[in-house]
């Protein structure tokens, strides 16, 4: 197929011509003469800027466009202090290892031109020999790291290794890419520059901070929560741009047999018969994709198709090659120079190379789906054309919700602002983290009060665990562990879970505890650079599944269960017809079963039921909606259970809910597991004489929340209003799997419940009802409401299957049922607070819903009679040995 016949829109940028000024009279004489040899007789408007603010002292973020010199904007006002104090220090953070190397190959021109007495520098990472290290503490004047090293190495050994003179002298803080560090990795940084601002402290330092960002919603905003400091912002953009052309491709879509619309040609085949036209024409090219196996699917077939088809296509094979993790630095960088050098004239790549990595001069990108966000978009196209020739860039777009409202409004890709880097610095599990590792620093004080606002409620839990003791009014750290090691930057959760290949026992993968229950269950099929795995086991004690390679046509999606209870509302407003709060709530998430789905087509090939449930709940923060009745009565309405009762099919609640899913992420730059969006489970009682208010909730998937529920709280017109524009401007007739999420469902009753949060209005009529193909069960072995004649049964049956708390529930000797609350008859009081606890009343619940007919929500509860037996005679025994304990 053409590429031409698949174009949907075009948009050609103009030339914009650049803004040049005079060097700033401040500026250095040595550090003009070195300009000016280097051929640059003038700055561009904003580096001039950022010089002169630079000089005043102010923390200053730059956003101008890629390839506008951005770097030595603020390398500028670092290298005058520099050259007037050979003593100074400054510290350049970058997100990667990659990126930090690179940027140091950038500056090395500066360091030959002044040589190493006046102007030193260093990259000091996890890959940095030991005496490169310590060179690098004894005399670089910058040092290029990253977070990692910042808050494992940096902070807790500032007094040793010649770190003290380096923060004592510290005058600049410089962080690249400032755009990346949201969710929960800016959520740890702004608790690692917390640490920071202490340590300079007590070294009577004050740096200043010089940032750089992509251009996003709110890059003052996030810059001051990280660094804590208050921030000026540079974006009038004085650098050139050649012409840029941006091309929209759609790919065909797919008719079944039947007439129904299935689905869409593959955005990995429509790359794959493009980049061949790019090689055989001689243009130098990225091309995107979203992920590790869409890298390797697109270069093989790319080279298949060069190898092929075209008519000097087995020489050009070796032009084009993949760039992603998994390739061991010196392959990285091996390919780098390959394109530098003009040996290649185009790579397959993940985001890997979004942030500015050099490798040479690029007139065409190909976006493999759209990034994400406009940031990655912005960052992704803005490869080409640095050198100031004309650029092309391609975005292939997926049958994703993203990409399809792209599709039916281009234009808001161009014309609408950017979204939100959100972080949470005082989530209370990240700030604690950093509280231990902060203590083990320096002794916390009264001051530090002013920097973590939960300290109070830290330091007396602290103190009890014995990780903190009093020193004359300061907490000092006297812990076994080293608390700055204790956690990953980039993941929130300390339960961490491992992938193993079983048959060579090597790692394939680790990944936090509920994504693991989701896709390390037994029966899954885990796909990772381009291989699959099947999962026949995973071991909950140590954190380990075991898998073998898989060469089935089917992979595996979890089906799973989510329970929310609201815990209290801080914030609530009206919009139009719908109540929204935010506040807290606790999210229960059991993955029950799962479905196999075959590649391609995604039929479903059957369901197949977990031998155990696997459950986490945590508290958490969300924005949840009370739906309008009228929607809640007609969706009931429609709800049909399956077959066997097992599911509820025709639920229309979740169309709504992938549509707010959908765009609640374009505004909150989230990934798809960055937040979750539920209905309380009441909303699928089947029937309208239910009472009790209806909520969709949007929370955040991170114990004790990082912030996106509340900026959906905010956004929520926007939100509902882009959610409307979506749906209505899919392409497909009756709706699809980017719209709504499910072609079963009827689009036009999903947008009939959208567009009643604004207004009234009458339910569609000839609602579309979809034939489901049978699927297989195994049908729960007991009944709810027979547990009490088939107890001892019921005992016997999750014993052989080795449940947790088995063994608990066979001592129980009788269970009473009514309506929804199963009673254990006990014989202790004590038994009954143990039960209850909340950890054990939830496994409870979680395991007598799995193995039985239940309804929708049980309640436990327990009743105590005591045993026969002399008590007496045991009480008397505890008091001879516990005198004055017992009771």
């Amino acid at each position: 197929m053409k590429i031409e016949d698949l174009i949907i829109y075009t948009k050609t940028i103009k030339e914009r011509e650049a803004q040049y000024v005079a060097y700033p009279a401040a500026l250095a004489p040595e550090l003009a003469a070195f300009l000016a040899q280097k051929g640059i007789k003038k700055l561009y408007s904003h580096q001039a800027e950022m010089f002169e603010r630079g000089m005043e002292g102010q923390n200053i973020v730059i956003t101008t466009s890629t390839a506008s010199g951005k770097t030595l904007s603020f390398l500028l006002p670092v290298l005058q202090e520099i050259l007037a104090n050979p003593l100074t220090r400054a510290i350049f953070i970058y997100p990667t290892k990659a990126l930090a190397s690179d940027q140091y190959r950038a500056i090395l021109p500066y360091l030959e031109y002044f040589g190493e007495s006046r102007v030193s520098a260093g990259v000091y990472d996890g890959d940095t020999p030991v005496n490169e290290r310590s060179r690098i503490r004894k005399s670089a004047n910058i040092i290029l790291t990253n977070p990692e090293m910042l808050n494992s190495a940096f902070l807790p050994n500032h007094s040793k290794f010649g770190f003290d003179f380096i923060f004592s002298n510290l005058k600049f803080v410089v962080i690249d890419e400032l755009h990346t560090y949201r969710g929960a990795f800016g959520s740890h940084l702004a608790n690692v520059f917390r640490r920071l601002r202490r340590v300079c402290r007590y070294y009577n330092a004050a740096p200043q901070y010089l940032c750089s960002s992509a251009t996003i919603a709110n890059p003052v905003e996030l810059a001051e929560e990280i660094c804590g400091q208050q921030f000026i912002q540079i974006d009038r953009d004085g650098s050139p741009a050649a012409q840029r052309k941006y091309v929209l491709v759609q790919p065909p879509k797919i008719i079944g047999s039947d007439k129904q619309y299935i689905g869409q040609v593959q955005v990995t085949e429509i790359a794959s018969d493009l980049i061949p036209e790019l090689v055989e024409n001689d243009h130098s090219f990225i091309a995107f994709a979203k992920s590790r196996k869409n890298v390797e699917v697109v270069l093989k077939e790319s080279r298949d198709k060069l190898e092929t088809e075209h008519f000097f296509g087995a020489s050009l094979t070796a032009k084009i090659s993949g760039y992603r993790g998994g390739y061991t630095p010196l392959e990285r960088k091996a390919i780098e120079n390959k394109m530098i050098t003009g040996v290649l004239q185009g790579l397959v790549s993940t985001n890997a190379l979004e942030l500015g990595i050099d490798i040479g001069k690029i007139d065409t990108t190909v976006l493999v789906g759209y990034p994400g966000t406009r940031a990655s978009f912005w960052q992704q196209t803005g490869r080409a054309g640095r050198s100031g020739k004309e650029s092309t860039n391609y975005l292939i777009l997926d049958n994703l919700p993203f990409d399809q409202y792209i599709a039916i409004n281009p234009d808001w890709l161009f014309e609408s602002s950017s979204e939100n880097a959100v972080i949470d610095k005082n989530n209370l599990l990240i700030q604690l983290a950093h509280i231990r590792a902060a203590a083990a620093e320096i002794p916390l004080t009264l001051d530090d009060i002013s920097l973590f606002p939960d300290l109070g409620e830290t330091i007396p839990v602290l103190i009890r665990a014995n990780e903190l003791t009093n020193m004359n009014g300061k907490f000092a750290w006297t812990g076994n562990t080293f608390p700055a090691g204790d956690f990953s930057l980039r993941n929130i959760d300390k339960a961490r879970y491992k992938l193993i290949n079983q048959e060579n026992n090597t790692e394939i993968t680790e990944m936090d505890e509920m994504q693991a229950f989701r896709e390390l269950h037994s029966g899954a099929i885990y796909m990772h650079e381009g291989a699959q795995y099947q999962v026949i086991k995973l071991d909950l004690e140590s954190h380990t599944a075991f898998a073998i390679p898989f060469n089935g046509n089917y992979y595996t999606m979890p089906g799973s269960h989510t329970n929310i209870r609201i815990i209290k509302a801080g914030k609530e407003k009206e919009y139009q017809r719908l109540g929204v709060a935010f506040g807290d709530v606790n999210v229960d998430e059991m993955v029950l079963m799962y479905k196999k789905l075959q590649f391609h087509n995604h039929q479903n090939l059957g369901f197949e039921q977990l031998d155990k449930p696997l459950a986490k709940d945590y508290d958490t923060e969300s924005t949840w909606l009370k739906i309008p009745d009228n929607v809640v009565n007609v969706y009931r309405r429609l709800l049909q259970h399956s077959q066997n009762g097992q599911l509820i099919r025709n639920n229309h609640f979740e169309g709504l809910c992938h549509a707010l899913k959908s765009v609640a992420m374009m505004a909150t730059m989230t990934e798809r597991e960055d937040i979750g969006v539920a209905m309380s489970n009441n909303a699928i009682e089947i029937g309208e004489n239910f009472s009790g208010a209806v909520y969709l909730f949007i929370y955040d998937k991170y114990i004790g929340g990082l912030g996106y529920g509340e900026k959906v709280f905010d956004l929520i017109a926007p939100i509902v209003e882009n959610a409307i524009k979506m749906v209505s401007g899919c392409q497909c007739k009756d709706g699809c799997a980017a719209c709504i999420g499910d072609y079963h469902l009827d689009k036009a009753m999903i947008l009939w419940g959208l567009r009643n949060f604004l207004e009234e209005l009458e339910a569609p009529k000839g609602i579309k009802l979809v034939a489901y193909a049978p699927t297989l069960f195994i049908e729960k072995p007991f009944g709810f409401y027979e547990l009490p004649e088939k107890w001892p049964e019921f005992c016997a049956y999750i014993l052989e299957r080795g449940d947790p708390l088995a063994a608990f529930l066979s001592a129980v000797p009788e269970v009473t049922v009514s309506g929804q609350v199963l009673t254990l008859m006990l014989q202790h009081d004590f038994y009954g607070e143990w039960v209850m606890e909340k950890t054990n009343k939830r496994s409870l619940i979680n395991m007598i819903s799995f193995y039985t007919e239940a309804p929708a929500e049980i309640e436990l509860k327990v009743s105590i009679e005591p045993a026969a037996d002399d008590r007496d005679d045991v009480k008397n025994k505890l008091q001879k040995r516990y005198k004055n304990l017992v009771e």
